[in-house]
């Protein structure tokens, strides 16, 4: 962790994060207001997150990450740039998912380069399951978005398999199958990826 960092998280906290003492937690009242709400899970060093939710002021933007040297930056990052819609969890994403958040609380969710396992006998570690699928579509509206990307083909091979096989959820690209990336930005890690020659598979499914 930088200095940088590490000041943050000590200074920019109680600005930004959320501890979370209550359940399930008052998104109304952790953004004093009522608006669209993105929940983007793992969102690593934050700059993706940032550049969206300054995009985007009429939504609100809430981040959960395990790291804690990218919650550092990330909240370097929202007082740099003056972002004021987005609160940051410091946690276990499965556990807030489950405990933390209301059902049909949220407009979209994303997962942005989740951990890839890469190894075989590891996939079983890989989040994107059949349990979190289902969890994730609790939490979203009907309607709502679930926007998944990697630069492991055989992982996007799997998440299409898992979201195909869930019932809650529709391809919103089903000639395709998968999407473009639309909005999303890119993020230092893509363009290093892009750098280095990776393609990167994104999906995105509606909740019905």
């Amino acid at each position: 962790m930088t200095g940088a960092q590490r000041a943050a998280l000590d200074n920019l906290w109680r600005d930004y994060g959320v501890d979370l003492a209550t359940a399930p937690l008052d998104l109304s009242a952790l953004f004093g207001r009522t608006a669209p709400r993105v929940l983007e899970i793992g969102f690593g060093m934050g700059d993706a997150l940032a550049e969206m939710a300054r995009a985007h002021p009429e939504q609100d933007f809430l981040g959960i990450e395990v790291h804690r040297p990218g919650v550092g930056n990330l909240l370097r990052l929202l007082a740099e740039q003056q972002v004021s819609n987005v609160r940051v969890i410091c946690a276990d994403a499965v556990e807030v998912l489950g405990r933390y958040l209301p059902d049909a609380a949220l407009d979209a969710v994303h997962l942005f380069f989740p951990d890839p396992w890469p190894k075989r006998r590891h996939h079983k570690r890989r989040i994107v399951q059949p349990p979190f699928v289902a969890l994730v579509a609790n939490k979203l509206k009907r309607g709502g978005r679930f926007h998944l990307c990697t630069d492991w083909e055989d992982y996007a091979t799997q998440m299409l398999e898992v979201l195909d096989a869930a019932p809650e959820f529709t391809n919103a690209c089903p000639a395709d199958r998968y999407a473009t990336r639309g909005a999303r930005p890119l993020s230092k890690f893509e363009r290093r990826a892009t750098r280095e020659g990776r393609e990167v598979w994104d999906l995105v499914f509606l909740v019905h």
